[in-house]
């Protein structure tokens, strides 16, 4: 496997199990849920800071931990642009559902939003796709996508940049972070500027 750009490789490493794991576990919930937020922490340090989890956290090198829900999957992009984490998180994640049209549909798809999702969701050729997107403090990336049209576990495709502007927007929470008042940063540990 290819460093992904830590200083020792293991936990950036371990960053596409982590989305796999968010993936899967979003897909036993099933279609049509809300926009998800995960802080990504060292399990070691995690359990070191809060034994009580050691039996509860599995052996994984990073944890994800659910944040508070995001207001709504239309607004994840701009409630991305106001989050900060703690530097006790070492990545974090995204879950969003969507629907994606074919290359050169776009150039029909109405300006104002309302339209576009009615217009998005009429098209014939339109997909809906569940989108993994995560990124660490070393700047390593990783997706997945699972179409709704082949929904089985085989078929989720997996890169480090398949969508690259919520790749970039993920890894922005990461920038200028600052310590929570608790210094844990394990549970609601974004902050919202």
């Amino acid at each position: 496997m290819t460093s992904l750009g830590s200083t020792d490789g293991t936990v950036d490493e371990a960053l596409p199990t982590a989305v796999l794991e968010i993936e899967g576990h979003a897909a036993e919930a099933g279609w049509d849920q809300p926009a998800r937020l995960f802080a990504l922490v060292e399990t070691a340090r995690l359990v070191e800071r809060e034994p009580h989890l050691a039996g509860r956290v599995g052996d994984a090198v990073l944890t994800p931990i659910e944040q508070e829900a995001v207001a709504e999957a239309s607004q994840l992009e701009d409630q991305l642009a106001t989050i900060t984490w703690p530097e006790t998180v070492h990545g974090c994640a995204a879950l969003v559902e969507r629907v994606v049209l074919p290359p050169g549909a776009e150039a029909d798809v109405p300006d104002e939003p309302v339209g576009a999702a009615s217009f998005a969701s009429k098209h014939p050729d339109m997909q809906e796709v569940r989108i993994v997107v995560a990124a660490t403090r070393t700047g390593a990336s990783y997706c997945a996508l699972r179409l709704r049209g082949h929904d089985t576990a085989e078929s989720v495709l997996t890169g480090p940049d398949l969508v690259p502007g919520l790749v970039d927007l993920v890894r922005g929470t990461l920038d200028g972070s600052t310590p929570d008042a608790r210094g844990d940063g394990a549970q609601g540990g974004a902050r919202h500027e």
